[in-house]
């Protein structure tokens, strides 16, 4: 029974702001979660590819490299089709409407590292668990 109680559920957070990182990290672990923190989203995507089980993403849009938060919740999504997806953003929330998965929450920079906490609960509360990859 303990064994529950002292599990943490993975998040998966994509975000190239070393500062936004921390605040992000410090907020979730704060919150009972076990960030597990990328700064791109070619390596978000080869992490949500290998296996360990990531409850929800919690990603910025704008990410150096080649990849993007949209390709990154779409991409998650694949693998995982139901997991929770939380977008972090300080200008392209207008676009959230067109590009982002169903299901989402967007947070407009800045916001309280509480809110975080609050809308990731909020998602895992109404999905039901992931299903892991098959391969």
């Amino acid at each position: 029974m303990n064994e529950e109680v002292n599990e943490k559920v993975t998040i998966l957070v994509v975000e190239d702001d070393p500062l936004i990182q921390s605040i992000v990290e410090e907020a979730l672990s704060d919150g009972g979660f076990q960030p597990e923190i990328t700064g791109s989203g070619e390596e978000a995507i080869t992490l949500l590819k290998g296996g360990l089980e990531y409850r929800a993403v919690v990603t910025d849009i704008k990410l150096l490299g080649r990849l993007d938060g949209w390709d990154v919740a779409r991409a998650a999504r694949e693998i995982y089709p139901s997991i929770p997806v939380i977008y972090m953003t300080g200008t392209d929330g207008g676009d959230w409407a067109s590009r982002g998965v169903p299901n989402s929450i967007i947070l407009l920079k800045p916001f309280a590292p509480a809110q975080i906490v609050t809308a990731l609960s909020n998602l895992l509360n109404a999905a039901a668990p992931p299903i892991p990859p098959t391969e």
